[in-house]
């Protein structure tokens, strides 16, 4: 390759007298390059390509110009490649020139129909892009494909991850909820692709039908839901991207956690870390912490209320069997409740049961299928009737109770035998029904401690527990409020008199005892 140098040395030899021939002949070139040192200041290699010509490739070109129009409108993953092209031409229209023609003719054409970019260069507090990613993390059973949501903001792309046990809509809310609250802010847009759980609906160009759940929960925080056009997740590149250095910077290595709030814990230690991080954009250098500020000034504030992150299903008939259906599972009510018409609510980790406006009932998620998840308590009102049940429905076999409750059914059955003894032991657990475990249990102990084997022993015990704890409750709220209200101490009943009744031989029958 003829240098600057070698064009220095020819005119410098043309200056000193020699010919065109002579200066070719000693430097080596041609006298075309001799000539055209003297006309050029600096040497201009020809093109290592030219557009040479292609006599037997020319009639077909106008087939391969159609080929590759109607591939516009077909499915990107069923579009021609240069190697499909050269066989339909060879094998439908007679072509017998190279593939090497027709890859180079397909070549020029597609990189004249590359796509071209104008930079952005968004506002402050305006954008935020939402996405998911996936990483596997190693738990205590094993390793695992875990979803996350990121938000970014345009601006600064200050980032937000939040790991989920599912992408469903109630995931995304509660995420977006998490986001808002993480950043004390709300952008005035939040950009998506195009997720079922989000729009339900693609129409025309931008529009969307937004899920009912999404729209309300951008009425609430007064921002605008935006979506980018089908199959072009480049229009949010900073979710993207922050998708990307999810998997590559933050779960590389592979995460080993507890459990997701562990790995959510350490995704907002890097979060909070990536402010102090650099950003080369194409509008210069920035700390991501200095424009996150003018980010959080721009956007609105957050509402007084939070929103609920849920999915709602209205009018859920609940059965026969006090179950209501949700997500392919079941779960229970109490008995008062049967055959009514309820509302469940849907969150990413519980299912709350609404009637008339109070919540009745509230169970952990399962994520199986067609599973049913019980709650004892929900059926005492029945077990009283049917007190065959408690040891043939798998709901009462699988409650874990204390200790005390089994052996004192066990002095009950030996006093009373196997049939009444359990009837009085189904006494007792509906106690379970208005009073919390812990008083029961208390009840309990001190009976047997008392050796008192009966069910209204321990029901009066229960009641006169509530009692002395609502009054002991009620001396310290007027304390609190009255510094002058006097002290009042109710001393726990002495039940040891009862054993007097029982060994008395006029007592005939079952005694109630009632304390003062």
């Amino acid at each position: 390759m003829v240098t600057v140098d070698d064009y220095g040395a020819i005119r410098r030899a043309r200056r000193d007298g020699l010919s065109i021939r002579a200066i070719a002949r000693q430097y080596g070139h041609s006298r075309k390059t001799v000539r055209h040192a003297f006309v050029h200041a600096d040497p201009h290699p020809e093109p290592l390509t030219r557009n040479r010509a292609a006599p037997k490739l020319g009639p077909f070109q106008s087939i391969i110009d159609q080929i590759l129009i109607d591939d516009e409108t077909a499915p990107p993953k069923q579009r021609h490649t240069a190697a499909q092209i050269f066989r339909r031409i060879r094998d439908e229209h007679g072509y017998r020139g190279v593939y090497v023609q027709v890859q180079r003719y397909v070549r020029k054409h597609r990189r004249r129909q590359n796509e071209t970019f104008i930079p952005l260069g968004h506002l402050p507090g305006q954008r935020l892009e939402a996405d998911f990613g996936h990483i596997h993390v190693d738990f205590p059973d094993g390793r695992r494909l875990v979803p996350f949501l990121v938000t970014a903001w345009a601006y600064s792309n200050a980032p937000f991850v939040l790991a989920l046990p599912f992408e469903r809509t109630e995931a995304i809310l509660q995420g977006m909820v998490a986001s808002f609250e993480f950043f004390g802010a709300v952008p005035k847009e939040v950009w998506w692709d195009n997720p079922k759980t989000v729009a339900t609906l693609i129409l025309l160009g931008r529009e969307r039908q937004v899920h009912p759940r999404y729209a309300a929960f951008a009425s609430h925080y007064v921002f605008e839901p935006r979506f980018c056009m089908p199959a072009r997740g480049n229009e949010k590149p900073d979710a993207e991207s922050t998708v990307k250095a999810v998997q590559k910077r933050f779960a590389t290595p592979v995460p080993r956690v507890a459990d997701l709030d562990e790995l959510n814990a350490f995704f907002r230690k890097c979060c909070e870390a990536e402010r102090d991080r650099v950003v080369q954009s194409v509008l210069g250098p920035f700390t991501i912490k200095d424009r996150l500020a003018e980010d959080l000034a721009a956007a609105t504030s957050l509402p007084k209320h939070r929103f609920d992150p849920c999915v709602i299903r209205p009018a859920v008939a609940v059965d026969k069997f006090q179950t209501v259906a949700f997500d392919c599972n079941r779960y229970s009510v109490p008995r008062r409740y049967a055959f009514e018409m309820v509302t469940v609510k849907g969150y990413v980790e519980r299912v709350v049961i609404v009637a008339n406006g109070q919540v009745v009932a509230s169970h952990d998620r399962s994520f199986q299928k067609r599973t049913l998840i019980l709650d004892p308590i929900h059926y005492l009102a029945t077990l009283g009737k049917k007190p065959g049940a408690l040891d043939h429905s798998p709901v009462f076999r699988a409650w874990n109770l204390p200790s005390c409750f089994t052996a004192f059914r066990i002095e009950l059955e030996q006093h009373h035998g196997a049939m009444p003894g359990s009837r009085r032991f189904v006494q007792v657990l509906q106690l379970l029904g208005e009073h919390p475990m812990s008083r029961v249990t208390q009840a309990i102990e001190a009976c047997q401690r008392d050796q008192l084997h009966s069910a209204e022993a321990v029901i009066q015990r229960t009641r006169s527990l509530a009692v002395i704890e609502a009054a002991k409750r009620g001396v310290t709220a007027a304390t609190s409020e009255t510094p002058a209200a006097p002290r009042v101490d109710v001393p726990l009943p002495d039940l040891s008199r009862f054993n007097e009744l029982l060994s008395s031989p006029a007592v005939d029958g079952p005694v109630s005892v009632i304390f003062a």
